[in-house]
């Protein structure tokens, strides 16, 4: 694995401008999950470093670019059917410039599907190439063809990438790409290779100038932030660098995502439970209830191993609220099992659950396992399994009426004149206030709870 520094590629950056009679604006929309949405943001960076201007509409723009997901065959099929959509928009204006980049262009047989069925798609490129976007783009304006390759798998850790943030006071922060785990079910260590760390001191700074610009809430990013370290030549681990992090002076917060049960530790609860910089809640996917189920989605821990852990964190921490993932109708799912889900849902009392009906992704173990279940069958417990969650989520939401939190102001609600807060265990208030607290903490009486979203008012 190297690490390389970004460069700004002058010659690239001449070419492009050459390219146009004026400016050009460049529309990039992510799919998917918060380390997509903070590559979009690199590719944002990059583009503006190359003399791009930014647009909200693709209508307005000289390139559009779609940055994709693979986690889903859904994300999938909606990527292929809005680039579809733009199949005239490239007939009015044959100079724009149509590209797909992220997860999706890793997987096999995708990018060939581009080249036949979508002839007015321009370039394609992979998830661990945004550095190359400039040398991309003045190549297709020099040579005047499509550059559709399959990309490759790229080890490198490229760093000091320029980024265009969507928010100035949330953060994401990648702390690590990849993963080793291979679980069945899961195309992501195919698409986005294996496991690499950033240097803890490549973390700092980026951390360091993220709170002296004034941001107040920063998202640790990785497919698995537990497993951080491995790989590296200095001797440290997750838990080892949040304490860090947290020895930094400001006013700030820090959430992590994702954590992967196999890997979390004892350790990482202590820390938590030391630093009131680290956010009360843990998303600790689950993603089924039965031990047999989690040995063929290969997960390496058992139900019992996983509830010590969450016991553990109640313990330690006062107050803790738990999320998790669950997948409904692995291949071979029995109700037994699917019964044994429910059961666990109920022990944890999750305050939140991203949950999702099995996909089937080929390239993986798990798609070539027998199904015997319907849709139906899946969905009716899909039914089932929300309808607990609610129960749950909603007595724990009413718990907190009474209660005073700080909060920090995300921006305007759905009712004229209020604004959205999160709470430090990650639910969200709604309250009278004004625009201008927005970006800033501050301290909300809870008032009502409806289901999972809370009422309240400013503190006197």
């Amino acid at each position: 694995m190297n690490r390389i520094d970004f460069t700004h590629n002058t010659q690239a950056a001449e070419v492009i401008a050459a390219h146009y009679d004026s400016p050009p604006l460049a529309f990039v929309h992510s799919y998917g999950c918060q380390q997509n949405v903070n590559d979009g943001e690199k590719i944002k960076g990059v583009l503006v470093d190359a003399g791009y201007g930014l647009c909200d509409k693709f209508e307005d723009a000289d390139l559009i670019l779609f940055n994709t997901c693979a986690v889903r065959e859904h994300a999938e099929e909606r990527v292929f059917g809005n680039v579809g959509a733009l199949k005239q928009l490239k007939a009015k204006n044959p100079r724009l410039i149509i590209g797909i980049c992220g997860c999706m262009t890793q997987q096999e047989g995708v990018v060939e599907r581009l080249r036949k069925s979508y002839p007015f798609v321009d370039l394609v490129f992979g998830v661990n190439g945004i550095d190359t976007l400039p040398q991309l783009l003045a190549e297709k304006m020099g040579a005047g063809k499509r550059l559709l390759k399959t990309p490759t798998q790229r080890y490198d850790v490229v760093e000091q990438i320029p980024i265009q943030r969507d928010s100035t006071f949330r953060a994401w922060l990648p702390i690590m790409y990849g993963c080793d785990n291979f679980c069945s079910y899961c195309i992501v260590p195919y698409v986005r290779g294996r496991e690499r760390s950033r240097k803890s001191q490549d973390i700092l700074a980026e951390f360091r100038q993220l709170i002296e610009q004034g941001y107040k809430e920063i998202t640790l990013l990785g497919q698995n932030v537990n497993s951080y370290g491995k790989g590296l030549e200095e001797t440290i681990d997750f838990a080892d660098l949040l304490e860090q992090l947290c020895q930094q002076p400001g006013d700030y917060h820090i959430r992590f995502m994702t954590s992967h049960p196999k890997d979390a530790t004892k350790k990482l609860i202590d820390t938590m439970a030391k630093y009131p910089q680290l956010c009360n809640h843990l998303h600790l996917p689950v993603q089924s209830g039965s031990n047999r189920i989690l040995k063929e989605m290969n997960r390496h821990y058992t139900v019992e191993q996983y509830m010590e852990l969450i016991n553990y964190a109640k313990e330690k921490i006062p107050g803790i609220t738990f999320s998790s993932d669950i997948i409904v109708g692995f291949p071979g799912e029995t109700e037994e099992e699917f019964e044994q889900t429910l059961d666990l849902i109920s022990k944890v009392e999750y305050m939140q659950l991203f949950t999702f009906i099995y996909s089937k992704r080929t390239g993986t173990r798990a798609a070539e396992m027998p199904d015997p279940f319907t849709h139906k069958d899946k969905t009716n417990r899909m039914a089932r399994l929300l309808k607990t969650q609610e129960e749950i989520a909603s007595r724990l939401a009413k718990g907190m009426i009474g209660k005073q939190c700080r909060v920090l102001v995300e921006g305007h609600s759905r009712q004229p004149g209020t604004l959205a807060g999160r709470l430090d265990n990650n639910l969200v208030v709604e309250f009278a206030g004004d625009a201008a607290l927005i970006g800033s903490y501050t301290t909300v009486n809870i008032e009502d709870a409806r289901v999972t979203m809370l009422k309240g008012s400013l503190q006197a």
